[in-house]
C-alpha cells in the first residue's frame, strides 16, 4: 500500500506559472498512490481554470473515493472568508485540502481549525515572489476511515498554519480530533513544521524522513506522514520512502510504501 501527500500549489508549475489540468493529471498518475492527501487545492477558482482539482487527481489514480474540504471561500492572499456551519461556499471559488483513496471509505470527518490571530511573513515562490506579510487563513482537517486489506485504517489530510507556534497548537488539536476515529491512524500533510517538531508536538512517529521543500533542492521536510503507535503494531512495515521530482508545485510529494 502506497501513501502519499502532495502540496499542489493549486497545480501551478514554477516553470511557466500556468495550471494545466493534463499536466496535473500526469503528475498525480506518476505517484501511483493508493491513498493521496492533497494540500493547496483549488475548487472552481479562475486561476486554475475553474476545475475541481481533487476530482482530476482522483480520476488520474482511478480511485473511486475522493473528497474535497474547503478551508475558505475565496482566494488566499486576495479575498476570502471562513466557512461556518450554515455556509459551505457552494457555487463559489473555494480552497482547501483533498483526500483520495482506492480503498472504500466507511466514514468521513471534517474538523475546522481557527487561523492565527497575527500576520506572519512568508516566502512567495516564482517570478516577482519574495517575503510578504500575510494574514493567516482558517485550516481544515479531512479524515476518512478506510476499509483496507489490513483492516480499518484512519487517514487524515491537513495543511497547518505557517505561523510559528500556532501550527504546533493546531497539530495538537488534530491529534485530539482523530482520537474519535478508529486506530491505527495516519496523518498526511504539509504541517509547516520540521520533522523533530512534528514528532514532539503530536507524540506520533514519522513513517519517513526526507526533505520536501523547496522542490528544486529540498532542504527541509514540511510534508509528513505521521502514525500513531497502533500503526506500527497493526500495519505492514515501511519498505520505501521517496520524494520524486514533479512537474508542478514548489514542494515535492512524499511517498511511503507499506508492505512488500
Amino acid at each position: 500500500m502506497r501513501l502519499a501527500t502532495f502540496n499542489l500549489l493549486h497545480g501551478r508549475s514554477l516553470t511557466d506559472g500556468l495550471v494545466d489540468p493534463d499536466r496535473l493529471a500526469a503528475a498525480v498518475t506518476a505517484l501511483d498512490a493508493d491513498v493521496l492527501a492533497l494540500q493547496e487545492v483549488d475548487h472552481d477558482q479562475s486561476r486554475s481554470g475553474n476545475h475541481d482539482l481533487t476530482a482530476i487527481a482522483a480520476h488520474a489514480l482511478d480511485a473511486p473515493e475522493h473528497r474535497f474540504a474547503a478551508a475558505v471561500v475565496g482566494t488566499p492572499g486576495e479575498a476570502f472568508r471562513p466557512l461556518t456551519h450554515d455556509d459551505d461556499g457552494h457555487g463559489e471559488p473555494r480552497y482547501g485540502v483533498g483526500l483520495i483513496s482506492r480503498h472504500p471509505v466507511t466514514t468521513w470527518q471534517v474538523t475546522r481549525l481557527r487561523p492565527a490571530p497575527v500576520r506572519s511573513p512568508v516566502y512567495a515562490p516564482g517570478p516577482g515572489g519574495g517575503l510578504i506579510l500575510l494574514r493567516d487563513e482558517p485550516r481544515v482537517v479531512l479524515a476518512a476511515v478506510l476499509d483496507t486489506p489490513h483492516g480499518p485504517l484512519t487517514v487524515a489530510a491537513t495543511h497547518l498554519s505557517f505561523v510559528p507556534g500556532w501550527n504546533i497548537h493546531q497539530l495538537r488539536q488534530v491529534v485530539r480530533a482523530l482520537r474519535a476515529l478508529p486506530a491505527p491512524r495516519i496523518l498526511l500533510g504539509d504541517l509547516n513544521l520540521p520533522a523533530w517538531a512534528a514528532r514532539l508536538a503530536s507524540g506520533w512517529r514519522p513513517l519517513g524522513r526526507r526533505p520536501t521543500y523547496p522542490a528544486g533542492q529540498p532542504r527541509v521536510q514540511l510534508d509528513h506522514a505521521l502514525a500513531d503507535r497502533h500503526a506500527f503494531d497493526q500495519l505492514p512495515p515501511v519498505t520505501a520512502v521517496t520524494t520524486p521530482r514533479s512537474t508542478i508545485s514548489d514542494h515535492r510529494p512524499l511517498l511511503v510504501d507499506l508492505g512488500p
